[in-house]
């Protein structure tokens, strides 16, 4: 085999070295995206993951509460129990810093010097050289990580000679502390400081976020954490955590994400299969000949297999490594000029480095040559049934008759079947199975198209000689013209799905932000930063508007009315990231305020409403009609029952993937005593300008005695049209990557069709020069081939079409709710699909009508010489 190998199979690759390169530079695109996906993601996450371990330190337990912070006794209660040998406390918030004129955000941690280093040695205040080593238990000190000194614009190193300081904020006025030292932590923007000094410049007086726990050896956990909830007097709304919950919530956060984008990624290697199919077609196809020779020679038909297979094999490893080493550059530079986010928005702020793994290297590396071998096969197969005699002659094979239309329909059942299995561990795998049985079978069952449709439309052109031919060659060579349009269907179908998706996505956020942005114009408090979609505390949990502030808002000039909303994060699952809690008005009814998903139910008396976005109801059980006791305990205090919560219905959220709570705002300030809010919508009278009215806020903003700075630049001001046009901007931008796709597949498609048909017109030489010497032009022979092409990418079109509306179903109806547990409306962009499938009609006419000019030429009637 490997003589054959370095003769026989190294003078195609001579003879033909481009076309060859172009099958290992379908397997090598593959394998680089999705590989370059794969490490980008693991070292982002690895990244993201080491700086929740490096902050949040290795204790036996955390204690935290579920919404906001709690009171600092129970650090004194924790710290005197038997069981705990150390009690860490701790004060996160998020802030603001000055850095120049700009506000960046900055994540503020208050802790005690004196139990951090056995439990988060990376938060351990170094005090700068020649400092004194107290500095840390100085109120006016300030210790930075690398991230915080980078965004301040502050130098990696301190300068000896000369002090920093820097400026911070949260909720009230400016603080100036000095810069004594750093800290190790990694991740984002960190600066550290004294617990006792944050509560006291912070206004949060005896408040803690968490207080980790060191316990006593040999003690039960479980039964401690009962203990201290069997307690006298200890308070509603706390929970423990484990160690490895804050590791589990950072991979819970980004799993669907990343495994979706791989799945993407992985599209370009399964098209590629088919480019490599296409190419050992046509070598196989031109080398028949010198196949059958093989075999009068003594190469056994199961020979030719392994040879056509070896071939395959080697150009996927070729392929492969190059992918390899491809992918890896590419990660190294989306690491280095975009960081570790790719779109998502759970990644922002990490600036990994690359992580390069072995196992993943040989995964994708044997997925490329995977693709390659199933590529490979049906040539291969091709090969080992050529009959020697008769190709000898140059007579061809003979016509492949399907049988395979119960494989079809068992495969397309078991889509179906697959279609309505649940998700494994929050990802749809049960569901990415259905979209391939289903391609799978819609390909196998592309025989019995072919026939149901041209046996219908043969009649129609049995008076006109050429489009005869042609149509008559499609309906009796039924496995060949299947083979040959594979690769249009498999690309086609998935753009077609992709297209239907993206749509429906976009139109099904469009007429969600219809709902979710009513007024003219929006505010929001800015004093400390904001997650995009990390599933951790928002900017509006600090950042307020007093009472006062939004009255004087709805006397504006130019207002007509108001609106208000106030957000607060609850840790509902110390597994699963936040959920945010929103209370806003609801007096004109859920229905007019929310995309409701159905018809909302009618609170019982004595109860309190809520509205729970899609994902609660998927990750914690909160159905219509049920109470949600969580929430109760979230919002219960020491001393009185829990106020009992109703869900009265469910409603659509694309801005917060792990779920949000509705509440009428009256019903929050009952619960909580709170009046301010985070962000106020304005409607401006008939006639009002809008620039006029944002003046007047600001100015009035400027006037307020804290919370809002002099220059009104802590309140951002949107108008609707600014909030749509942002959205829908980031949405395209994120699904670019989708469009790019779609092309690299159907031009690989293309390509198949054209190396089938070069592979066909090759074989057919002599039945040309028999249509020459019959009085044949060469230019209807030419129209003959692009007849054929016309007639095998038509069908092509159509089962594409068919299948890519299947496929799409499955992707809008099953992988997209699976995996981000919130759902769409199917639209179907008609328009875009007839004019997609058009093209890929008139491309495969114009490919196949090029692939055949080189073998029509004179030399076909020279080809009939051979049979005299």
């Amino acid at each position: 085999m490997r003589a054959l190998l370095t003769t026989f199979s190294w003078q195609e690759l001579r003879h033909h070295p481009w076309r060859n390169a172009a099958a290992v530079l379908a397997v090598m695109l593959g394998v680089a995206l999705a590989f370059s996906v794969q490490l980008i993601n693991a070292s982002a996450l690895d990244e993201f993951s080491s700086a929740v371990r490096s902050v949040n330190g290795q204790p036996d337990l955390e204690v935290r509460a579920v919404q906001g912070s709690f009171d600092e006794a129970v650090f004194g209660r924790l710290a005197q129990h038997p069981q705990v040998t150390l009690a860490s406390p701790v004060l996160e918030f998020q802030g603001l810093a000055l850095a120049g004129e700009r506000q960046v955000p900055i994540r503020v941690i208050g802790v005690d010097a004196l139990a951090l280093p056995a439990i988060a040695p990376a938060l351990m205040p170094q005090p700068r050289k020649n400092a004194d080593r107290f500095a840390i238990l100085v109120p006016g000190h300030v210790f930075l990580n690398a991230a915080a000194r980078n965004v301040l614009g502050l130098p990696a190193q301190a300068a000896e000679d000369r002090a920093e300081t820097v400026e911070l904020r949260s909720g009230g006025a400016w603080q100036r502390l000095e810069v004594a030292g750093h800290v190790a932590a990694t991740g984002t923007a960190l600066a550290v400081m004294d617990i006792g000094a944050a509560q006291d410049l912070f206004d949060k007086a005896g408040q803690l976020s968490r207080v980790d726990l060191r316990l006593a050896p040999g003690t039960d956990r479980a039964a401690f954490i009962a203990s201290l909830q069997r307690a006298p007097g200890w308070p509603a709304g706390l929970q423990f955590a484990e160690p490895g919950d804050a590791a589990e919530r950072v991979s819970n956060l980004s799993r669907a994400y990343r495994v979706n984008l791989t799945v993407l990624a992985l599209v370009a290697l399964f098209t590629g299969a088919f480019l490599v199919f296409s190419v050992l077609a046509l070598s196989v196809a031109k080398r028949a000949q010198q196949f059958a020779l093989l075999g009068v020679l003594g190469l056994t038909p199961r020979e030719r297999l392994r040879l056509v297979l070896a071939e395959s094999f080697v150009l996927g490893l070729i392929g492969s490594a190059a992918g390899l080493a491809l992918g890896t550059a590419l990660a190294a530079f989306a690491l280095r000029v975009l960081g570790g986010d790719l779109g998502g928005g759970y990644f922002q702020g990490v600036a990994p480095t690359l992580h390069w793994s072995g196992g993943s290297a040989l995964l994708y590396g044997g997925l490329g040559v995977l693709a390659a071998l199933v590529g490979g096969w049906w040539p291969a197969r091709a090969a080992q049934a050529l009959p020697e005699a008769q190709t000898l002659k140059g007579l061809g094979a003979a016509p492949v008759q399907s049988k395979s239309h119960w494989l079809a329909l068992g495969l397309i059942a078991a889509s179906a079947a697959l279609a309505n299995m649940p998700a494994v561990g929050g990802i749809p795998v049960a569901a990415y199975l259905s979209v391939g049985c289903l391609l799978v079978g819609g390909i196998t069952a592309l025989p019995w198209l072919i026939a149901l449709l041209y046996d219908r439309v043969a009649p129609a052109f049995a008076q006109r000689v050429l489009p005869m031919l042609a149509i008559e060659r499609a309906r009796r060579m039924r496995g060949t013209a299947a083979v040959a349009v594979s690769g249009v269907v498999a690309s086609l179908s998935l753009a077609v799905a992709l297209t239907v998706m993206v749509a429906s996505f976009r139109d099904s956020v469009t007429r969600w932000l219809d709902v979710v942005l009513p007024a003219d114009l929006y505010l929001r408090a800015t004093s400390s930063g904001r997650s995009a979609n990390s599933g951790t505390q928002s900017s509006s949990d600090t950042a307020t508007f007093s009472a006062a502030f939004v009255q004087a808002l709805a006397q504006l000039p130019g207002v007509e009315r108001t609106g208000t909303l106030r957000t607060r994060s609850l840790q509902l699952d110390p597994a699963q990231p936040a959920v945010t809690l929103i209370a806003r008005s609801l007096e004109g009814g859920a229905a007019q305020a929310l995309p409701l998903v159905g018809l909302s139910l009618p609170v019982p008396a004595g109860q309190i409403g809520i509205y729970v976005s899609e994902p609660m109801v998927e990750l914690y059980g909160a159905k219509p009609g049920a109470l949600f006791a969580p929430l109760s305990n979230a919002l219960g205090t020491s001393g009185s029952a829990p106020a009992a919560v109703f869900v009265a219905g469910v409603w659509r959220d694309y801005a917060r993937q792990f779920g949000a709570i509705t509440m009428d705002a009256r019903d929050f300030e009952r619960l909580t005593g709170e009046r301010e809010v985070s962000d106020v919508s304005l409607w401006l009278a008939p006639g009002a300008s809008e620039g006029a009215v944002q003046a007047a806020v600001r100015e009035l903003a400027a006037r307020q005695p804290s919370g809002i700075d002099g220059s009104g630049s802590s309140i951002e001001i949107s108008s609707v049209g600014q909030i749509r046009a942002t959205s829908l901007r980031i949405f395209d931008r994120s699904f670019a990557v989708t469009y790019w796709l779609q092309a690299v597949a159907i031009a690989i498609g293309l390509f198949g069709i054209a190396a089938s048909f070069s592979a066909q017109v090759l074989a057919r030489r002599k039945e040309f020069g028999l249509l020459a010497h019959l009085g044949f032009t060469r230019r209807q022979v030419l129209a003959v081939v692009a007849g054929e092409g016309a007639a095998w990418t038509a069908i092509g079109a159509v089962a594409g079409l068919l299948l890519g509306l299947a496929v799409s179903v499955v992707l809008v109806k099953v992988v997209n709710p699976q995996s981000f547990h919130w759902t769409m409306d199917l639209l179907v962009p008609w328009g875009r699909l007839v004019v997609l499938c058009g093209a890929v009609v008139v491309a495969g006419t114009v490919t196949a009508w090029l692939a055949g000019r080189a073998a029509a030429g004179k030399d076909v009637v020279l080809a009939v010489k051979e049979d005299w």
